[in-house]
């Protein structure tokens, strides 16, 4: 794992790993799309598996609604009137850009943190203590900081070589349970 520079800004830093990300994704991608299919079976019951559609230099995990298991029980994020919610989506289904541009589920309601059994985010780093280095818009961190929401396991979505020891923090950083990379699933202990 890497140093991120004690003297880098979170925007200095997003530059690096977008650019690290880019590199290493290619390589990468099968190796956590696998990584992905075997979360599957940790799910219970009707639980929803918690997405997020993929944007340039991001592992594209949407082939999971292929699996058996996991047909009809995915979720994707959309951001509207400054909130970050859930949504059910399946492949077909209508979507349109949220507020952030990114295409999300168009119709449907807004999903209960009870109804998802997993989120998974895409970081552009990840370190040791569980903090994810995002693109600054913070929707994830304010999703999270409502104990429901933060009560579901999150695992940032990353190639191992942006791995860190200790990114920069700010007071609001919600920490995430732990990371998928090309090599696998690594949960953390209580941060």
């Amino acid at each position: 794992m890497k140093s991120a520079a004690a003297t880098s800004t979170k925007a200095e830093l997003r530059r690096l790993y977008r650019e690290q990300r880019l590199q290493h994704r290619p390589a990468a991608e099968a190796g956590m799309q696998r990584a992905a299919l075997a979360l599957a079976g940790q799910l219970q019951g009707e639980q929803q598996f918690g997405l997020y559609w993929p944007l340039k230099g991001e592992a594209d995990l949407r082939h999971l609604a292929d699996h058996p298991g996991l047909r009809n029980r995915l979720a994707l994020p959309r951001v509207e009137r400054g909130q970050l919610r859930y949504r059910h989506w399946q492949p077909g289904a209508d979507l349109s850009p949220d507020d952030t541009g990114i295409p999300a589920p168009e119709h449907g309601p807004d999903l209960n943190a009870s109804a998802l059994g997993l989120l998974l985010a895409p970081a552009l780093a990840f370190d040791q203590r569980g903090f994810r280095l995002g693109y600054g818009g913070g929707w994830f961190d304010r999703l999270r900081s409502d104990p429901q929401w933060q009560a579901i396991p999150a695992l940032a979505v990353l190639p191992a070589a942006c791995l860190v020891e200790e990114l920069p923090r700010e007071p609001w950083d919600v920490p995430f349970a732990g990371w998928l990379d090309e090599h696998g699933i690594h949960w953390l202990q209580a941060v």
